[in-house]
């Protein structure tokens, strides 16, 4: 039988075909575990990047990865990853993820607190609001989101954490109230959050780490 022949058959054609799927399939595989990696390492230094700005450099001496706790959120609801700074072993400020739902969707901002239950910072890592409006929720966009540094719950009075236009105490951003709004309440009830479980989060235990993979998928 000469190769002509042998390539006529139906059998060598499905061999043929089978075993470029087989190719293709793992070229596919390989490309898809390294594009994850890179994916993973770029979702860790962002993360790193947001951390560093709401929680001073002054405050801590070591990887703020190292101490993740979760802190349970109730029936139904996904535990709260809880990144705690530390500095000469001593747990000096925490940060956590909280969220407003805004014009467009879901408001994402990672806010620090200190020890005393003073806002460090927040920064907004993720929304859909309208550019040029409810974007400058963005530290890069307006000086808005620096409003909150040095409140605490109680500062102002807690009826005051509405923006000025409801009565509060917040600006509001012309054009778009409704994102604004959302923010200033998604870092109140951070602010409740951290009150209601503040010895728990300050224990001066041992570091209690989330695998470096869960805290990535799961923040």
């Amino acid at each position: 039988m000469n190769f002509e022949e042998l390539r006529s058959r139906v059998s060598y054609q499905t061999g043929a075909l089978a075993l470029m799927a087989l190719v293709v399939s793992a070229a596919l595989t390989l490309a898809d575990r390294g594009t994850r990696d890179a994916i993973a390492s770029r979702k860790v230094a962002d993360l790193k990047a947001s951390l560093t700005q709401v929680i001073p450099a002054r405050l801590y001496d070591a990887d703020l990865l190292d101490d993740v706790v979760r802190l349970p959120m109730g029936p139904g609801a996904a535990p709260l990853n809880i990144y705690r700074a530390r500095r000469h072993g001593e747990i000096s400020a925490v940060a956590f993820t909280v969220v407003g739902q805004g014009y467009a969707g879901p408001i994402e901002a990672l806010m620090g607190i200190d020890r005393q239950g003073r806002i460090l910072g927040v920064r907004v890592t993720s929304h859909q609001e309208t550019p040029g409006l409810g974007d400058k929720i963005e530290h890069r966009k307006s000086h808005w989101i620096f409003a909150f540094e040095g409140r605490s719950l109680n500062d102002p009075a807690p009826p005051a954490w509405r923006v000025k236009k409801d009565g509060g105490a917040f600006d509001q951003l012309t054009g778009a109230t409704i994102t604004p709004r959302a923010v200033v309440q998604g870092v109140k009830q951070g602010l409740e959050v951290f009150a209601a479980h503040q010895r728990q989060l300050l224990e001066h235990g041992p570091r209690r780490e989330v695998p470096r993979e869960e805290v990535i998928d799961g923040d």
